[in-house]
C-alpha cells in the first residue's frame, strides 16, 4: 500500500503544461473551426479534459484560449467582416441588374396556354447564361414549376440577405405555332 508521501510524488512529466480551466472546472478552448453542437469559429468554449485532449486539439479544431489567440481571432473576424461587407455590396449590385432584366423562355404549349412540359430552375439558369449572367439552380426560389404561358416574378436569392425579383416571360415557341398552322 502506498503511503501519503508516495502519493504526493505523482506529478506531471517535465515540460507538460496543464490546460487552463474555465469557471466550471472544464478546459477552456478557442475553436479554430465550427464544431457541430459546440460552437462556431472563434467561440471560447469549456469542455471536459478528455474531449479537449483526445479530439478537439489533435484534430486541429481548437486551441488553448490565451489572450493572444483571442486577439488574433478578433483581428481575423474584423477582416472577414470587411470582406463580407464588400461581398454584400457586390451581391446588391448584381440584384439590381437582375431586377432590370427580363427573360423570355420559349416553350411548347397548347391553344389554352398550358405547357406540354414545364419551365423550372434549369431552364431559367440556361436563359440567364445566354444573357451572360451566371447563377446556380439553388439560388432560384420557385414555388413550383411554371406550367402555363405568361409573366412570372421569380425570386433569386444571391446571398442570405440579398434577394432579387426576376421577370420571366413564358411564351409559346415559334416551332409549335408553325406546326399548328400547317
Amino acid at each position: 500500500m502506498k503511503t501519503q508521501k508516495q502519493k504526493k510524488q505523482r506529478r506531471a512529466p517535465k515540460g507538460f503544461k496543464r490546460l487552463p480551466t474555465g469557471p466550471n472546472g472544464g478546459i477552456e478552448l478557442l475553436l479554430i473551426q465550427t464544431v457541430e453542437h459546440l460552437g462556431k469559429h472563434g467561440d471560447v468554449v469549456e469542455v471536459k479534459a478528455g474531449f479537449a485532449n483526445n479530439y478537439l486539439i489533435p484534430q486541429g479544431l481548437a486551441t488553448v484560449a490565451t489572450d493572444h489567440h483571442k486577439r488574433m481571432v478578433a483581428k481575423h473576424e474584423e477582416k472577414l467582416a470587411e470582406l463580407a461587407k464588400l461581398k454584400r455590396k457586390e451581391f446588391e449590385t448584381a440584384a439590381d441588374q437582375l431586377e432590370k432584366l427580363s427573360l423570355t423562355i420559349e416553350a411548347n404549349a397548347n391553344e389554352e396556354g398550358h405547357l406540354y412540359g414545364s419551365v423550372g430552375a434549369a431552364e431559367i439558369v440556361n436563359a440567364l447564361k445566354q444573357s451572360d449572367v451566371t447563377i446556380s439552380q439553388e439560388q432560384i426560389k420557385l414555388d413550383g414549376v411554371l406550367k402555363e404561358l405568361g409573366l412570372y416574378t421569380v425570386k433569386v436569392r444571391l446571398h442570405a440577405d440579398v434577394e432579387a425579383d426576376l421577370k420571366v416571360w413564358v411564351v409559346p415557341s415559334v416551332e409549335g405555332e408553325e406546326a399548328a398552322n400547317a
